[in-house]
């Protein structure tokens, strides 16, 4: 299953980036609290592209999601500033004040995290692996 959402990089079409991602993860059949930590580490990295690829210039976004056999993958796309990947890195978290935590967040949230400076922009691909079903065992096991 593959869905691909294209939109503007403006903070008000955030909460239709969650939906579409809330949508996505249900039909995968992902339960509802892993599915929000994933929505909000997907909403921090489109924060992140908004405020420090593009500085808040209204550019485009691509979002690709992904079921595969064993899990899902995010790879958002932008063609704003490339980022130097030695800079990418939360704050301390003892540190305490607002903001500075969504790359924290993003990676606590999937189980792979991998960034990749393009010509133009920055590819950030997210994965999370899918928990494998419990066996069943019947009584003549």
């Amino acid at each position: 299953m593959k869905q691909k959402l294209k939109f503007t990089s403006d903070s008000c079409h955030l909460a239709g980036v969650r939906q579409t991602a809330r949508d996505f993860l249900a039909r995968c059949g992902l339960e509802e609290c892993r599915t929000e930590l994933l929505v909000l580490a997907i909403d921090e990295a489109c924060t992140n592209i908004i405020r420090h690829a593009y500085g808040h210039e209204g550019k485009p976004i691509r979002l690709k999601m992904e079921k595969l056999r064993d899990r899902v993958r995010f790879i958002l796309r932008d063609y704003g500033r490339s980022c130097d990947l030695n800079r990418i890195r939360s704050r301390e978290l003892e540190d305490i004040r607002p903001g500075g935590v969504g790359v924290h967040i993003i990676r606590q949230a999937f189980d792979d995290v991998k960034y990749e400076a393009c010509p133009r922009g920055t590819k950030l691909t997210m994965e999370k692996k899918l928990a494998e079903k419990p066996k069943v065992f019947s009584a003549g096991s």
